[in-house]
């Protein structure tokens, strides 16, 4: 894809919270050339076709950057349940194998629960001490927390029925087509 397409593409991925500026996206593209992890192709004009505008840059995954795709998705740890990394894991869970995917739900649900206690705990102090608007928004912002435990908990439930429906229901295996 060219940079256009692709920023539109990871925005619609990403959702409303999370914008992806052509100043970040181009200096990573970049990165990632020099990584041999993409490589860049520039589109030619169409014969008969008048040029009104410069020739695209368009972008293709290497080999290498597949790999590195790869080996990204599958490492669980504090950097993938982190705020900043999260949502951007989460929106390759289709790629990414089960057992994975519920290791990072759980580490996701289990640091945010660490904070919504800790808020909670300070919570009370802090009430007496800030005036209604402060109150309020730390009032959103606990029940923000709690809604991403119970949705990451309805997540984890999800992955571990749909498990339990694979083990029992193993997908039947496909005939091999004899070539005609």
């Amino acid at each position: 894809m060219h940079g256009y397409e692709l920023r539109k593409r990871l925005n619609l991925m990403l959702g409303w919270s999370r914008v992806l500026s052509y100043g970040s996206l181009y200096p990573a593209l970049k990165k990632m050339l020099r990584g041999s992890l993409i490589e860049e192709h520039t589109t030619l004009p169409v014969p008969g076709v008048p040029v009104t505008r410069r020739p695209r840059i368009v972008y293709r995954v290497t080999e290498a950057g597949t790999r590195e795709f790869q080996q990204l998705m599958s490492e669980v740890g504090p950097t993938a349940w982190e705020d900043d990394n999260f949502d951007i894991r989460f929106a390759f869970f289709g790629s990414t194998d089960m057992e994975i995917r519920l290791r990072v739900l759980e580490g996701r649900r289990t640091r945010l629960q660490e904070r919504l206690d800790r808020v909670q705990s300070q919570l009370s102090l802090t009430q007496a001490e800030v005036d209604r608007y402060a109150a309020e928004l730390q009032r959103h912002g606990v029940e923000s927390v709690e809604r991403e435990v119970r949705w990451l908990s309805d997540l984890i439930n999800a992955e571990r029925s749909l498990d339990r429906i694979e083990l029992q229901h193993p997908p039947k295996p496909q005939p091999e087509q004899q070539p005609q």
